[in-house]
């Protein structure tokens, strides 16, 4: 067996979600902040994905609740 494990399918999702108005103003004032931040833009499409990604990593008990759920697949 290789030592580098199967590389996980990378093909993006498309996912359409709604938003209020109020969270898209906020989303838009975060792009500018980061903007501000970095010096380089990235739309809120772009951002979103890795804000999400950083909340379900920060999240402890997700985290655990998913990797006993892992477990009990034999994953």
């Amino acid at each position: 067996m290789l030592k580098l494990a199967r590389i996980p399918d990378r093909t993006p999702v498309k996912l359409t979600v709604l938003v209020p108005p109020e969270l898209h103003e906020a989303l838009t004032a975060y792009a500018a902040a980061y903007q501000e931040a970095y010096g380089e833009s990235a739309p809120v499409t772009e951002l979103v994905p890795a804000m999400l990604a950083a909340f379900l990593d920060s999240d402890r008990e997700f985290l655990r609740s998913r990797q006993s759920q892992r477990k009990a697949k034999g994953r």
